[in-house]
């Protein structure tokens, strides 16, 4: 069944050459790109399908619409405004593009406490030769707890899984533990699980229930010679509290992509911290991420020409 789909502005390069090719995948599908927000309020009248941003005026322009691609795999909230949260529209996101390279970034961080190289590499820039204490982790002896199964925690379980950890995973949707998940809990249990764990991973995204999920009484939780990772999203750990934990010694380390500030003011504790590892907000990067993305808007697209359900559809009221 042939139906017009609106890309969004802005008309970059690239989503010309998305529309060359989902012309060519899905016969009959009529492929509006749009350079202004003029052309896109011409355009969405009798549109069924679009890519990009909406606000309330663009969505009333398109009475039509059953399904809006949202460009990201976890967009700000404000994506998600009132009307389109309670109208029809069906919002489908990029989740699963970035979970090969984002759970190998976690590895490298687990892999880099494992070793001692968040003390290391500290005394390399201030040409120390320190051997020191043994500070290496036997991971077929350590437990991850991972916050967040879905496409990236269970790529990043399966990688603990091959270094013999044990894997226990939080997870609000997931019906049975993924491949590599040795035990799944519900997000009410975390407290109870905290304590376990070697390694905190965070791969949850930004939702209500997920803001300000780790502070400093679930830092305390945490064992003594524990490390938190995240690389979720950054409202999930209050950083002043991190900053605390660190500099008390209340837990081993930390390691963060993603901040609840960025990018991270100069003037920050955190920059200082001891056993601190950081990225700025780069875990996702690697190839073929726009490949997929395309990937993604032609299948969605075929399914909704042959009337069936779409692929990573979103639960609007939570964002994700």
């Amino acid at each position: 069944m042939s139906f017009k789909f609106v890309l969004l502005p802005p008309a970059a390069d690239l989503l010309r050459s998305w529309a060359v090719a989902m012309r060519q995948a899905v016969p009959g599908l009529e492929v509006v790109l749009c350079a202004t927000r003029q052309e896109a309020l011409r355009a969405l009248p009798g549109a069924r399908g679009a890519f990009g941003t909406m606000d309330p005026e663009l969505l009333r322009a398109a009475p039509a619409l059953e399904w809006l691609a949202c460009p990201a795999a976890g967009p700000s909230p404000s994506f998600y405004f009132p009307e389109l949260i309670e109208s029809r529209v069906q919002v489908t996101n990029m989740r699963g593009i970035y979970s090969d390279h984002i759970s190998a970034h976690l590895m490298a961080f687990v892999l880099a406490f494992a070793r001692g190289l968040h003390r290391f590499l500290p005394n390399q820039f201030q040409g120390r030769w320190d051997q020191g204490a043994s500070d290496v982790v036997h991971l077929p002896e350590a437990t991850a707890l991972i916050v967040g199964t879905g496409g990236i925690g269970g790529a990043t379980a399966r990688l603990c899984k091959a270094f013999g950890m044990k894997v226990v995973g939080i997870d609000p949707r997931c019906p049975s533990p993924p491949e590599g998940v040795d035990e799944l809990y519900r997000p009410e249990a975390l407290d109870a699980h905290l304590g376990r764990a070697d390694f905190v991973i965070l791969t949850a995204p930004q939702t209500p229930g997920t803001q300000g999920l780790i502070h400093r009484e679930r830092l305390g939780r945490m064992k003594k010679t524990a490390f938190l990772i995240n690389i979720g999203r950054g409202v999930t750990v209050k950083l002043e509290d991190l900053a605390e934990a660190l500099y008390q010694g209340k837990i081993g380390g930390a390691a963060l992509d993603v901040f609840e500030i960025e990018p991270l003011p100069p003037e920050h504790p955190l920059w200082k911290a001891p056993n601190f590892l950081m990225t700025p907000h780069v875990a996702g990067a690697g190839p073929y991420l726009d490949e997929r993305r395309l990937g993604l808007l032609i299948e969605n697209c075929q399914r909704l020409s042959r009337g069936e359900e779409l692929v990573n559809v979103v639960d609007k009221k939570n964002w994700f």
